[in-house]
């Protein structure tokens, strides 16, 4: 052995042939953290001092090769300054240099996941042969910045310009089979055999048989790209790109552009601009938040892990209640491989659920991401049913009959009396006491609440609930379920509005004051969506029912009359009355008619502002950045408090809650991150200038506190 570290090893192979295994050491799979980048410098010492004819770079993990850089270190390197960051990527581009221009043949063997800078050294490789499971990318305009180590310099040179803008941009991963048809691999061997192939292939370099020095030169030659071909493919990429990335998600265009400056530099002076682009993306807000939402997902992966170390798997479950939710839930069970019985009390109902079902897989079919073999197979795996005849073989049971306290209480007591002692009720509900739905159990330990966001196929945040009575293993079959199905579970104390809709309801309440100040619907819409949401407060309210926004309301204000509560009848007890339900019967503050491709489309009709006007109390002037203060400080409040309460234990939860359950913009990371950026001081001033519209607006002791030390959530 020439060299063994906690990441690398190098031994000499026969004929004079290095092979470099990365192994990072207690560790699933590699990633290059601080110490990894260290020993990878220290590797290619040892290399330069070997008498060797060619080298290999493998990994240690079985069907894993390198996931990239350790994004848990990113928000201390993000801390720099600018020159800072240039000469930390100057240095590892030195390193990945070295291995590059080492003066014989490389080969990288690729048995997995190459994504990030495992990528980028797959790149400085003269050659690269993967296994069929291997997948390529480049992601990390995901996380608001661009690859750092050679990325945008030696991807356009193997694969041409307008593929590697392809490949940053969408920030995709590439199975072995695509990154072969675009040139960013040159086989695929099995992984069994990759260490015989790439043998091999050093020997025909030896022989000469394989031009290994032409790419080499390739890669560290400028594009060959005349100024038309420039023009059309960089040129004629920004526009689309900037249109589809939007003015919050600067990397993508911005790598675009130091491809474009660095494609007439060798490779030096190309990593020269892409070193000091990085660093501008790394520095901005944008940048801190995405990676900040990637951490976090992480850690919501770890929390789940954590619960259901010892959890049983469900392996048929049913669903209680064959609606657009019920048999969206159903549909998200059977399609993930758990099949699901769905029982109603009526066969139209029935009906209705497998419809529901259908519909979706219809969609998938026509955006070909399944088959019609795959169609048939899900909804087999559906059986509805009138009776409970089939009850007593379920392990797991979610209710999702309509939201009423008295019915489904009455629903739970019956499937309990025809299900085993063991087998686990959920009930789907969005605002109703899980601890209230147990008083008529017989196992209340064997209940929890288990919140899908509509529609179930595309929203991935599960709220799971813990009543009073719940048991722990109660909740973590409920988190195996929910990540079964494929969705990302949170678990929250049982409250109002569990987590989610208890911070949006005061967000809905900003608006209504809004409304009631004169400001027009579409104006605060068009302000709230500038600010980075998929849609406005009305069309947000169209969208999950206005019938259901005026319920949930009443029971939010029954709950927290201080803050909550209102003096008079609101916009939304208006447009109740009115039957302006939203999109669900076309009519709510937009009218809704379908598009010829079956689209729903809104428009606005000037009969609206009748219905409007007697809810408004007073004409006020107010500016943009006063709508946005107006509008997320209720929810801040509301999220510190859900942190201050216990209904979840972190900061981070709260904030994943709200950007997998709600579409809070990824780019500003949640509520309380959001909070964090403007800083507590900020917001306590502001709240002292709306304090006269109610409670809504008052800070908590807790977040006073803050802001007098000067300190953050996060």
């Amino acid at each position: 052995m020439l060299y063994q570290g906690s990441a690398f090893r190098l031994e000499m192979l026969a004929n004079n042939i290095l092979k470099v295994v990365f192994d990072l050491k207690d560790q699933s799979a590699n990633v290059f953290n601080a110490t990894a980048l260290k020993e990878l410098g220290e590797t290619l010492e040892v290399i330069k001092k070997q008498n060797a004819r060619g080298l290999l770079f493998t990994s240690g993990k079985p069907g894993g090769f390198v996931f990239g850089a350790d994004v848990t270190e990113f928000l201390d390197h993000f801390k720099k300054s600018e020159p800072e960051l240039i000469s930390w990527i100057a240095s590892i581009n030195n390193i990945f240099n070295g291995y590059e221009d080492l003066p014989y043949p490389k080969v990288a063997l690729v048995n997995g996941f190459a994504l990030g800078g495992g990528c980028e050294i797959a790149l400085t490789m003269d050659y690269r042969l993967a296994s069929p499971k291997a997948a390529m990318g480049l992601p990390e305009t995901k996380l608001g910045i661009i690859p750092g180590w050679g990325g945008t310099v030696r991807l356009p040179r193997l694969i041409g310009a307008d593929h590697a803008i392809e490949w940053v941009t969408g920030a995709k991963h590439y199975k072995a089979e695509e990154a072969l048809k675009f040139g960013a691999i040159d086989g695929i061997v099995e992984e069994a055999k990759l260490e015989e192939a790439g043998l091999k292939l050093l020997e025909k370099c030896l022989a000469g048989e394989m031009d290994w020095k032409a790419r080499v030169q390739t890669k560290k030659s400028p594009l060959k790209l005349d100024k038309i071909e420039s023009m059309m493919s960089f040129d004629g990429s920004k526009g689309f790109i900037a249109g589809i990335a939007g003015p919050n998600y600067p990397a993508p265009l911005k790598s675009v552009e130091a491809m474009q400056k660095a494609s007439r530099l060798d490779r030096d002076g190309a990593l020269k601009i892409e070193g000091e682009t990085f660093a501008q993306c790394a520095l901005t807000k944008t940048a801190e938040c995405l990676v900040q939402v990637f951490l976090g997902d992480q850690y919501l992966k770890k929390v789940s892990k954590k619960i259901t170390k010892d959890a049983q798997p469900t392996k048929f479950g049913a669903v209680l209640g064959a609606g657009i939710m019920g048999g969206g839930i159903a549909y998200q069970s059977a399609s993930m491989g758990v099949g699901v019985l769905m029982k109603d009390i009526k066969t139209e109902q029935l009906d209705l659920g497998m419809n529901e079902a259908s519909k979706i897989m219809l969609k998938e079919i026509e955006r070909k991401k399944s088959s019609p073999e795959k169609m048939a197979k899900i909804l087999a795996s559906i059986t509805p049913t009138l009776s409970y005849a089939d009850f007593g073989h379920t392990q797991f049971v979610v209710e999702a009959v309509v939201e009423n306290e008295k019915v489904k209480k009455a629903v739970l007591a019956d499937v309990e009396n025809n299900t085993s002692a063991d087998t686990i009720l959920a009930s789907n509900t969005s605002t109703i006491s899980i601890t209230k739905l147990a008083e008529g159990l017989k196992r209340p330990d064997k209940f929890c609440g288990m919140h899908f966001f509509n529609p179930v196929h595309r929203m991935p945040l599960v709220e799971i609930i813990r009543g009073e009575k719940t048991s722990q293993d109660t909740i973590a079959r409920a988190v195996n379920y929910a990540n079964q199905m494929g969705k990302t579970p949170i678990v929250v104390n049982d409250c109002a509005g569990f987590l989610v809709n208890r911070i949006l309801f005061p967000y809905f309440n900003g608006f209504i004051f809004l409304l009631e100040d004169g400001i027009d619907f579409q104006r605060i819409d068009k302000v709230m969506e500038k600010f980075g949401w998929p849609m406005g407060p009305a069309y947000l309210l169209d969208v999950v029912g206005i019938d259901t926004g005026f319920h949930a309301s009443s029971i939010m204000a029954a709950a927290f009359p201080d803050r909550m509560g209102f003096k008079s009848k609101t916009i939304l007890e208006v447009m109740y009355e009115q039957k302006r339900f939203g999109q669900k019967n076309n009519l709510g503050f937009y009218e809704y008619e379908m598009d010829k491709k079956g689209k729903s489309v809104k428009k606005v009709n000037p009969a609206v502002y009748e219905i409007i006007k007697p809810t408004i109390k007073r004409q006020i002037e107010i500016t943009d950045e006063e709508i946005v203060l107006r509008m997320m400080l209720p929810m801040i409040i509301e999220a510190s408090r859900c942190l201050e309460d216990k209904i979840v234990e972190s900061p981070v939860e709260v904030d994943m809650g709200l950007l997998l359950g709600l579409g809070f913009p990824p780019f500003r990371a949640g509520a309380l991150k959001y909070a964090d950026s403007v800083g507590l001081k900020n917001l306590d001033e502001a709240s002292k200038k709306f304090l006269e519209i109610g409670k809504l607006y008052e800070l908590t002791p807790f977040m006073k506190s803050l802001a007098a030390e000067n300190k953050t959530y996060y």
